[in-house]
């Protein structure tokens, strides 16, 4: 499963990252790019309220619905600001071992 889910990740990311810069009349997703950063945060945020409204409503089908509309986005947003899989990645690595309390509480300190 892991695979499965790695492989259709980076398959979505690499084609983000092919339509900055294509045609907005023919891509939602460089429609979006030429719209800006505030336009991308702004529908990410609608994605996130949607999923935490069907995750308590308890719709399945919806909320798996939601979730790739909130990742897409989130990829959206990543690619426009110049963060990469990659980057996430490495700080979730950095983070494996530590509670989630614990690093809660290193963050405090900053």
């Amino acid at each position: 499963m892991a695979a499965e889910l790695g492989a259709t990740l980076d398959r979505l990311w690499r084609v983000i990252a092919s339509r900055r810069g294509a045609d907005p009349q023919t891509s939602y997703t460089a429609r979006l790019f030429a719209r800006g950063r505030a336009k991308i945060a702004q529908k990410l945020g609608e994605e996130a309220i949607e999923a935490v409204i069907e995750g308590i409503r308890g719709d399945r089908t919806k909320l798996v619905g939601e979730s790739a509309d909130l990742i897409y986005h989130l990829f959206v947003l990543w690619a426009d600001t110049g963060v990469t899989p990659t980057d996430v990645a490495a700080e979730l690595v950095r983070r494996e071992g530590t509670s989630g309390l614990g690093e809660k509480r290193s963050r405090a300190n900053l």
